[in-house]
């Protein structure tokens, strides 16, 4: 099977979108995230998209929140995977901030998954919640250090993707 997973991870304005973009541009990619459910509840009652403190704060509230009743973002992430298991991707980006729900959603993956750390020096912002405030608090298989601009970004991390994606290829053929 050529597909893997990336838990992708980092503070908020680190280009993580950006970069998945980027991936995409040379390999079949989904991208999703565990505050994806979260985010369409919190819309249909008044959240209207921002991004400031009040809001990241209410959203990881509330996120954790359904982990404790539900584990509703666990279960929304493992019915996307299944999804992404019988498409034609290559590569699922899966953004998630908690470190137990990193784990826990490890564990489910049957396939090769590594972890992702998007870093930037000019962001050091603290957002007032545990899930954004402690993003580095891992032990992350890759760090990347988004620090260039986008046409010197783009190249490199493309080329870090394709550098993971052929390390596994060939683990695979070795088994």
């Amino acid at each position: 099977m050529n597909k893997m997973v990336i838990i992708i991870n980092g503070k908020g304005g680190v280009g993580k979108d950006t970069l998945c973009g980027f991936a995409n541009s040379v390999f079949k990619t989904k991208n999703i995230s565990a505050i994806t459910p979260i985010k369409n509840i919190a819309s249909q009652y008044g959240w209207k998209g921002e991004k400031d403190s009040k809001s990241r704060k209410f959203l990881a509230d509330l996120k954790q929140t359904f982990i404790d009743y539900n584990d509703l973002p666990y279960n929304y992430l493992v019915r996307e995977y299944e999804k992404f298991l019988c498409d034609n991707s290559q590569i699922l980006f899966v953004h998630i901030r908690e470190r137990n729900e990193i784990n826990k959603f490890k564990q489910y993956i049957k396939i090769p998954c590594i972890t992702l750390l998007v870093h930037r020096d000019n962001i050091i912002e603290k957002w007032g919640n545990k899930p954004d405030d402690n993003v580095e608090d891992y032990p992350y298989d890759f760090i990347y250090n988004n620090n260039l601009n986008l046409e010197d970004a783009k190249k490199d991390f493309i080329q870090l993707i394709q550098n993971i994606w052929n390390d596994f290829k060939s683990e695979l053929n070795q088994n």
